[in-house]
């Protein structure tokens, strides 16, 4: 029986032959011009007639002069004006026919004059932006009320324009068949292209005209003004989680125009750093055949220890064959939120192999059919007797749990496209999206989190830590994402439109600088902010103090969930590979570990003698971490060193206690020695996972 899932996306991804697309803010940042969009266009574009046309408020010199300074890539076609011209790129020639349609009705005198009447203060926008046929004023902050009442004004004048306010100061009076809209719908009729064939992009109520066309599809990229999500918020659009030009990249990877690996291309070369450098350097001695044969050897091996993991309940945490359990031990033969949920997103490349896929269908509904009345997800279940625990050591709350619960079943849905799967837990997940938002106490979109209430149990974090944050930020991301593959456009853009508000909040509390914005009332916290600056996602804040530490992990995630972007991401790459957080392998988990006497140390990490400097939670080397770290490098386009670090990872899980390729838990940080648990399944889940990222498999 064959578990794989291929129902039809809500979303329709029909063969698309135009695009439309404002320019400012929508593809490059109005004020510097960076974007990444013509890069990423000119070594992508499809081979298919894919036709670009730019939808832009400037004028036809302004968009042409972007072109020739190779801001923006050639086009097909130029709206300009805010639909006020048409222009042929290929013929160098503005469409005449379209410009006798908007002669009808217009009178520039008679536009000056109802303006000249308004009250409100307003002004000329400078000359560029005017023509014969587009007339543009600053009006800031003007009430819905003001604007309708200015529509008034020209009907008493007799006049039948178009009236356009965006960004709450921009004021634009034109033809009446005069907008963004309606220009592409008449280039559409003349190019004999339908509605559906079309993908729109903008970030203004000036771009909302665009999405008014029947069966058109969207992206609203991520600084869109609150104007443009509230016009959209009804329609089939995409919500991307990017601003700007890779919000377009983005969203043209959804619709299929562009390919997958265009999300991942990288933007700034670093080879020439330092401690790049030394790393390549001290790679080139190595001997590339043996590094590809082991890391080959170690996914076949992987493949073995995952399937030791398989019970009727879904993974268990490690082989329960293969370790003896004493005491709190006995938990390990539990199907585990955490890791259960882990090894399923490092597992589905295997997807094709069933006995894989009916054990990562089964882990994550073992646990949503164990989902509490107010939506709690459980920390595990007893695979014996299928008892579900809802809490940690010392009975904490596993917050984190539910969190990789929710973006599991996305990351799964995505693969199998099984929507019929989806819609039968989506009101359960939703439950559980509410459960977690409610630890969000104070209002201020990050979630306030218990001691040792996420995966370092027996570790002392609390309140705002770094890595439940970016799990917090990428499950509102996948649960938006899973209404949007349900249909449900409206909820799907307000929990993305949430999570850009996370992301915000993430690196103004967890990037210091020197260069912090102060307000008049600061917190403690604050204040300290301004003593330094990191190169990196700090591990924790509290209203009373905060943490200097580098979680490992924190910062790893927060790159590939896309939280921070490549240049901050490149910065936290230099910080830990001078600290040396992947040696002997990758990766510890913590850098600087906590030594007896700091002020973070706690008496209880002597129990059982795990947190002990260098252990476990406490620096300690964790091979499933290590699989994220090797796509975190790859994914800043250093390939060739992210392969050596899958050789490292590779020897670390070949390294076992009693036998080689036990994949085992953890390492101590120093001397690299195993530790923990042996078979553990999300260890060689997410080395199966590293190595599809990089292609290296059989």
């Amino acid at each position: 029986m064959s578990f794989l899932y291929m129902e039809t996306n809500p979303v329709n991804k029909s063969t698309i032959k135009l695009l439309s697309f404002d320019i400012d803010n929508t593809l490059i940042e109005f004020h510097t011009y960076k974007s990444n969009f013509r890069k990423i266009w000119e070594q992508y574009k499809p081979s298919n007639d894919v036709l670009l046309t730019y939808n832009t408020g400037r004028l036809i010199d302004d968009v042409l002069n972007l072109i020739k300074t190779k801001v923006l890539p050639e086009p097909d076609y130029i709206i300009s004006g805010v639909g006020t011209h048409i222009y042929n790129y290929k013929t160098k020639s503005v469409v005449k026919e379209f410009n006798d349609i908007l002669d009808d009705g217009w009178n520039l005198e008679a536009v000056e004059k109802v303006v000249k009447g308004i009250t409100h203060p307003i002004s000329d926008q400078p000359s560029r932006f005017q023509h014969a046929y587009k007339r543009s004023y600053f009006l800031h902050d003007a009430e819905p009320a003001l604007i309708e009442s200015i529509e008034k004004d020209f009907i008493k004048a007799n006049m039948d324009i178009n009236l356009v306010y965006s960004g709450n100061q921009f004021l634009d009076v034109l033809p009446k068949w005069a907008n963004k809209g309606n220009a592409l719908q008449w280039l559409l009729r003349n190019l004999d292209i339908e509605f559906c064939e079309v993908v729109v992009a903008g970030d203004s109520g000036n771009d909302s005209a665009m999405f008014d066309l029947k069966d058109v599809k969207g992206i609203v990229v991520a600084n869109a003004h609150e104007e443009l999500y509230a016009y959209t918020k009804h329609r089939q659009v995409y919500h991307s989680e990017k601003e700007q030009g890779d919000g377009i990249i983005e969203g043209l990877v959804f619709y299929d125009v562009l390919p997958e690996e265009a999300n991942c291309a990288v933007d700034v070369d670093h080879t020439d750093d330092f401690f790049v450098q030394q790393e390549l350097n001290n790679m080139a001695s190595e001997d590339e055949d043996e590094k590809i044969a082991l890391i080959k050897e170690g996914y076949k091996k992987a493949v073995e220890a995952l399937k030791k993991n398989i019970t009727p309940l879904g993974f268990s945490a490690c082989s329960i064959e293969d370790n003896i359990t004493h005491g709190t031990d006995v938990n390990y033969h539990s199907v585990w939120a955490r890791d259960g949920a882990i090894t399923v997103i490092g597992s589905l490349p295997l997807i094709h192999d069933e006995e894989i896929h009916k054990c990562q269908r089964q882990t994550l509904l073992t646990l949503l059919e164990h989902i509490s009345r107010n939506g709690q997800i459980p920390s595990n279940v007893r695979i014996k007797d299928n008892v579900p625990d809802y809490s940690g050591v010392g009975g904490i709350c596993s917050i984190d749990s539910g969190i990789w619960v929710i973006i599991a079943l996305y990351e799964y849905v995505n693969v199998t496209k099984d929507i019929e799967f989806l819609r039968t837990h989506i009101d359960d997940i939703k439950k559980t999206m509410n459960w977690l938002g409610a630890h969000d106490s104070n209002n201020d979109a990050l979630l306030e989190i218990p001691e040792a209430g996420d995966w370092t149990d027996l570790f002392g974090r609390s309140y705002n830590i770094l890595y439940d944050e970016i799990l917090w930020y990428r499950s509102n991301v996948c649960f938006g994402r899973m209404l949007e593959m349900l249909g449900d456009s409206e909820q799907a853009g307000e929990y993305i439109r949430w999570s850009q508000v996370i992301k915000k909040e993430i690196v103004q509390n967890f990037w210091p600088s020197t260069k912090q914005q102060m307000f008049n009332s600061v917190s403690f916290a604050e204040k300290q902010f301004t003593l330094g600056d990191t190169s990196y996602l700090i591990a924790q804040t509290t209203p009373f103090d905060f943490s200097w530490r580098c979680d490992t992990l924190g910062n790893i995630l927060a790159f590939l969930h896309g939280t921070v972007d490549s240049e901050k991401a490149h910065q936290t790459f230099r910080f830990m590979l001078g600290a040396g957080v992947n040696d002997p392998f990758p990766v510890a988990n913590v850098y600087p570990v906590v030594m007896p006497g700091d002020p973070d140390w706690r008496p209880y990490y002597t129990v059982n003698l795990l947190n002990l400097p260098n252990h476990y939670h406490n620096g300690g080397i964790w091979p499933f971490v290590g699989g994220f770290w090797v796509k975190f490098v790859n994914k800043l386009g250093q390939k060739e060193m992210a392969i050596s670090e899958l050789y490292k990872l590779a020897l670390i899980n070949k390294e076992g206690m009693s036998e080689e390729w036990e994949f085992t838990e953890w390492a101590h940080g120093v001397t690299g020695k195993p530790m923990g648990k042996a078979y553990q399944a999300w260890s060689a889940a997410q080395y199966i996972s590293a190595c599809h990222d990089l292609k290296i498999t059989k």
